[in-house]
């Protein structure tokens, strides 16, 4: 999967969790973990943007560090809102299972960079 495939793959999912998020109930808990969410989620993408654009190898790698992390924030979010039923219950599956794709894609990559950065 090339860089310009992962940034249209991010930004989509950031975008369908903030559809996700309009559908939320307004009381305080849903503005909450709907507000947690959407920085998460948004975070993603704009962080795997900016790894894009990394001055060095080991800038890249601490960069798609910072991806996994919200990435997984990102998939916290989204099983609070499955425990406290928050939002339609029936996009979570799809939703959770490319936030759990990304996790493990941007894992992966960093292991890898990192590897590559060792052996030079």
């Amino acid at each position: 999967m090339v860089y310009q495939d992962l940034k249209l793959r991010t930004k989509a999912m950031a975008v369908s969790v903030i559809r996700f998020v309009k559908g939320f109930q307004r009381d305080r808990v849903a503005e909450i973990i709907g507000d947690q969410l959407i920085r998460s989620a948004t975070s993603v993408a704009a962080n795997y943007r900016s790894a894009c654009r990394a001055r060095s190898k080991a800038d890249f790698i601490n960069k798609l560090g910072i991806v996994e992390e919200e990435a997984d924030e990102s998939l916290f979010w989204l099983e609070m809102t499955q425990e406290v039923k928050i939002g339609d219950q029936d996009l979570l599956p799809a939703l959770m299972t490319e936030l759990n794709e990304l996790v493990s894609i941007f894992s992966a990559s960093r292991i890898t960079a990192k590897a590559g950065l060792k052996a030079k």
